[in-house]
């Protein structure tokens, strides 16, 4: 769940203010008590409507909780890393990060989709990769219990993901960085606005 380690102040100060306005809340059931707080840091980043308002965040309203869970714990571990999420993840327990993955997850995916583009379709397509795809993201990219949904995922999120991947920045998914590796950033960007586009 990365959010930019230069909002970190705004972020606390944020948290100092109390509850969010009416109506800014995603129209779910509010979390419960014991993570409030914490629910609301997330949201500074990942949007309080479900749809992220940071450059590189992604959506993570309707996730798969078990997704979610292994974030937070690779964020913690160090398997995965991002200043901000790295401080966050060490500051919760596993029954925060539990009721986090748990909360966020039975939120409703937000209403995102890039127009359609006919040339990232079409790019994308000619690079075959597709049945490896849906191997673990399943039809349609709606992945699966411990594989994320990337189907309508931020843009932006995506193409630093997936570079992310091909430059070996993020070695917790050694297949994801065996499919990638040899994309060129063209590639790269048509993949992700297919996926952002579904």
């Amino acid at each position: 769940m990365p959010c930019s380690s230069a909002l970190a102040p705004f972020v606390i100060a944020a948290l100092a203010l109390g509850p969010l306005p009416a109506g800014a809340q995603n129209n779910a059931a509010p979390p419960p008590a014991a993570i409030s707080h914490k629910a609301k840091l997330c949201q500074m980043c990942h949007g309080r409507k479900g749809l992220p308002t940071v450059k590189n965040t992604p959506i993570i309203a309707g996730q798969h909780e078990s997704s979610l869970l292994i974030a937070l714990q690779e964020y913690r571990n160090g398997a995965r890393t991002d200043d901000l999420m790295g401080r966050i993840a060490k500051d919760l327990s596993d029954d925060d990060m539990k009721a986090l993955a748990a909360y966020f997850s039975a939120l409703p995916w937000p209403a995102y989709r890039e127009p359609a583009d006919a040339a990232s379709m079409t790019r994308f397509q000619a690079l075959d990769v597709e049945k490896k795809c849906t191997s673990c993201h399943r039809e349609g990219f709606v992945g699966y219990a411990n594989t994320p949904r990337v189907a309508n995922q931020k843009l932006d999120y995506l193409i630093k993901t997936l570079s992310d991947f091909h430059d070996n920045k993020r070695p917790n998914m050694p297949s994801m960085t065996a499919l990638v590796r040899n994309l060129s950033a063209d590639d790269i960007a048509a993949m992700a606005h297919y996926l952002a586009g579904l």
